[in-house]
Parts: structure tokens; sequence; C-alpha cells
């Protein structure tokens, strides 16, 4: 699941690929935010780990990531 992330006063957002669900990707998200962690701390595919402080965070967008298609029946 790609997971973009918005931090206050950075002018680019975080963007990581996630093989947590969307259930639990959103109870991280609450935890953070509602103080129970100080952290919002995620582990990408790759193993990359992403650490924002709670109350830095600007929103966190939870989505599917598009299918690319390759080939020439790729148009739309």
């Amino acid at each position: 699941m790609e997971v973009k992330i918005g931090v206050q006063h950075a002018p680019r957002e975080i963007v990581l690929e996630s093989g947590l669900s969307a259930e639990e990707l959103e109870s991280i998200v609450a935890d953070a935010l509602s103080g129970k962690t100080q952290l919002l701390s995620l582990t990408d595919v790759k193993g990359r780990k992403v650490l924002v402080p709670a109350d830095r965070l600007s929103y966190v967008d939870l989505g599917e990531p598009s299918i690319r298609k390759v080939g020439f029946g790729a148009t739309l």
C-alpha cells in the first residue's frame, strides 16, 4: 500500500510503499495522533524505516499503488 506523509515546514511529502494493510496503517497513525506514541514509525517494503514526530504531521494519505502498464496496449 502506498503511503504519503505530509510534514509541517517540509517542502516535499514522504512517499513509501508499505506491506501493511490499510487497517494496520490507520491504527499506527491514530496512535501517533492521539498521543499514545511520540513518533510515527513506518517501515517500507525494502526495509527502510521512516520516523516522523507526531506533532509535525500535516497529513497521511493511504492508497493503493497505481498499476503501471507496459507495451503498446498501455494507452488509455
